[in-house]
């Protein structure tokens, strides 16, 4: 799958998204730490099944029709295994390359317990969890699956909770939606600072712990 983050976000939206965190994070000791990732994960299988569902229709009469052409019968095996062959090869190729026909090949519930997953280890991968004060927030953006994830260190949930995040979730998704995720991801981190200062204020001495923004592949 290509990657996807070079056509999200441009390098100056990028440098929004850092300067808004930075922002945030003034009157806050929360690290708050946005991650752009093209996708969760490569769904093998939905190219597979998208592929066989796209070629097996139109092999049928392919097979059919060429036949004939070739000297053989309108209903010979080797006949239709070889145009479905070409088909499934052709299909797997678009399946690969155009985003939106992927996804008509996978479930939403399989999307959204990938992305928890990959978020749940990014989180610790990327050190979220070994802030001072246990106040790491990541702020999850899978392109592929148009989906996000928010998720607070210990020190934060125990605070705040997850309903608290639901308004980022939303405030994302929607941007992305109308084709304005850097606008969106900078109201998010706004917000997020703001909900973050209320139980934790910045303090003497805070210093940035976390990269203000983390870009996958």
């Amino acid at each position: 799958m290509k990657n996807l983050v070079n056509r999200f976000l441009t390098e100056d939206e990028r440098a929004r998204i850092t300067d808004a965190v930075k922002k945030a994070e003034k009157s806050t000791s929360g690290e708050i730490v946005p991650m752009v990732v093209s996708s969760s994960d490569r769904y093998p299988l939905s190219g597979v099944i998208g592929a066989l569902g796209l070629s097996i229709p139109f092999a049928l009469p392919g097979a059919y029709l060429l036949g004939p052409l070739v000297g053989m019968g309108r209903h010979d095996m080797w006949v239709f295994l070889g145009v479905e062959t070409a088909l499934f090869l052709f299909a797997l190729f678009l399946v690969d390359m155009i985003p939106w026909l992927r996804r008509l090949f996978i479930s939403g519930q399989e999307m959204q317990d990938e992305v928890r997953t990959a978020a749940l280890a990014s989180f610790y991968e990327n050190g979220l969890h070994r802030t001072r004060d246990e106040t790491g927030v990541l702020i999850y953006i899978s392109i592929f699956e148009k989906m996000v994830w928010v998720m607070g260190d210990r020190g934060i949930h125990g605070k705040v909770g997850d309903d608290a995040w639901k308004e980022i979730v939303s405030m994302i998704t929607e941007g992305i939606k109308n084709g304005k995720q850097a606008d969106a991801i900078c109201r998010a981190v706004e917000r997020a600072g703001e909900i973050l200062k209320t139980h934790f204020p910045i303090k003497a001495g805070d210093r940035d712990e976390l990269p203000n923004l983390i870009e996958g592949k």
